[in-house]
């Protein structure tokens, strides 16, 4: 399901999770995304959170995502053994780091991925080594100067399904503030889209606003993640406070 939504062409919104809990994670994927991310390289959770989370958004039947802590074959396997559909894997600069995090998320022979498909295969007769390296996600950060010098090269990567953009990180790489911008650093990404269509790859990107939102989406970047979970509490929380003091 998740990767028919990422293939599908169109924009797919995504909802970030990076409070603990199961009932938050519900309630971002019953507030209407096209899919949801677990963060756990920055959120608060760590693996028994994830696994309460990914069945709280299961319950919506919202696919989910996993943005492990680091490219680690033992995180990227345990989070697709408690049954995400995907993994987003952090800080890959180089060809040879991509392949080895879509080699982890893959059984042989097209992968390394160990056989231990705990909860991922409840439910489904049928689960199989075939079966889930024909539908797992591996969506690999490109966060970095060099990384991005290397665009190219890492997307023909076999198994490489999404290219997922971390601004934030690019522009501290490029010598940027942060929330940064910077002519130069919109230009680099902006190129992005068309690395990625031209390998068959989804161009995903971090939105801090779903004016940045529209934004990458008009530069051609369908796999778009809005704000996270914090993010939105504490803006409304705040929206709501000013509203009432004025």
């Amino acid at each position: 399901m998740l990767r028919e939504i990422l293939d599908g062409g169109k924009a797919a919104l995504g909802g970030w999770c990076v409070v603990p809990g199961s009932f938050t994670a519900e309630v971002m994927a019953r507030a209407g995304f096209d899919w949801i991310c677990i963060d756990i390289q920055h959120g608060l959770m760590g693996q028994q959170d994830m696994v309460g989370m990914l069945q709280g958004v299961a319950a919506t039947a919202v696919p989910s995502m996993v943005r492990v802590p680091w490219n680690d074959p033992g995180w990227i396997m345990k989070a697709l053994d408690a049954g995400a559909a995907g993994v987003i894997v952090p800080m890959v600069n180089s060809p040879e780091e991509a392949a080895a995090a879509a080699g982890a998320c893959r059984y042989p022979p097209e992968g390394y991925r160990s056989w231990g498909p705990t909860r991922v295969s409840l439910g489904v007769p049928d689960y199989g080594p075939e079966l889930a390296n024909r539908s797992v996600i591996c969506a690999v950060m490109v966060e970095t100067v060099s990384a991005l010098d290397r665009l190219d090269e890492i997307v023909a990567v076999k198994g490489v399904d999404a290219v997922f953009i971390g601004p934030s990180d690019f522009a501290v790489s490029m010598g940027f503030p942060p929330r940064s911008d910077e002519p130069e650093h919109r230009r680099r990404l902006e190129a992005v889209p068309a690395v990625c269509r031209s390998h068959g790859v989804i161009a995903g990107i971090a939105c801090g606003s779903s004016e940045l939102a529209a934004r990458w989406r008009d530069a051609g970047y369908t796999m778009l993640a809005l704000p996270s979970d914090m993010v939105l509490l504490r803006r409304a929380a705040t929206e709501m406070l000013d509203t009432m003091r004025r």
